[in-house]
């Protein structure tokens, strides 16, 4: 999965506070079929990167010196989309590839995490709520997951995930999840606790695709996410204040789901000398 930092909500939250009343803020037709069909190529890259092992991963991990500065401890973050060329009608659309090491970790082990929903409330905190498991048939699995985010404003939203795993041999694996809903709670933990009607949400997150790769070699694994979403579009006259700020929180999105995930699967001294 893919989770939200805090600055998501900033960016998104002043720009809505700046605006003259409460604009509803329902993702518009073409964004959304401008983003299915993109998600649609990146599907299509992945699937022929996913054949074979020379070549599972891409961008800067694809070569030595990527791999030697992973192995090093780096993370190594990549905006795929042009920053020219993910702003669509109303909305932005955001690529971002990062790709992490995790030493003395296995393929088994990574696939055990992704696929327990339970444990995300713990591994991703504090953004993460609760999640679970709704559904599951072989590699095929249903998820939930509520997140919060608090930062000059509160955020809660409710997801829903489509989630499908494969594997090309014991060491490479990949999963694609795909949102199917997602929902901005208005009064969170209390009783009048509702999911807002789309024309009511701010439209701080519409889509969000997430994409793992992982490999297993070198002593340990490489772990690789990308992540495609979709958001309000930055409103007419303050781009000049608003875009270089959200334009960063993919970016730091990616870095901290990386940084847990890898913290959670990696082999510490302390874990081997207690028996893992």
């Amino acid at each position: 999965m893919f989770f939200m930092k805090r600055g998501f909500v900033v960016g998104f939250g002043v720009a809505v506070m700046l605006l003259p009343g409460r604009a509803s803020a329902e993702a518009p037709a073409t964004a959304v079929a401008t983003f299915n069909s993109y998600v649609g190529a990146v599907e299509t890259r992945l699937a022929g990167q996913h054949r074979a092992a020379d070549g599972f991963l891409a961008g800067e991990a694809g070569s030595e010196e990527g791999r030697a500065r992973l192995r090093r401890g780096e993370v190594l973050v990549e905006q795929v989309t042009p920053p020219e060329g993910a702003e669509l009608p109303g909305a932005l659309l955001h690529h971002w590839r990062g790709t992490a090491f995790a030493p003395g970790a296995t393929a088994a082990d990574f696939e055990r995490i992704l696929r327990d929903f339970g444990g995300y409330a713990q591994i991703f905190a504090p953004q993460v709520l609760q999640a679970k498991t709704v559904a599951q048939d072989g590699d095929h699995v249903e998820g939930w997951m509520r997140v919060r985010e608090r930062h000059v404003i509160t955020v809660v939203l409710d997801s829903t995930y489509d989630v499908r795993f494969g594997r090309l041999d014991a060491e490479h694996g990949f999963s694609a999840s795909r949102s199917t809903r997602v929902a901005e709670v208005d009064g969170a933990g209390t009783a009048s606790e509702r999911a807002l009607r789309p024309g009511e949400e701010h439209g701080f997150l519409w889509r969000m695709n997430t994409y793992w790769s992982w490999e297993e070699r070198d002593g340990g694994l490489y772990l690789q996410v990308e992540s495609v979403s979709l958001t309000r579009g930055i409103p007419v006259g303050l781009g000049w204040a608003v875009r270089p700020f959200v334009e960063s929180i993919p970016r730091e999105s990616v870095e901290f789901t990386l940084r847990a995930a890898r913290s959670r699967v990696q082999v510490t001294d302390d874990r081997v000398q207690g028996g893992r």
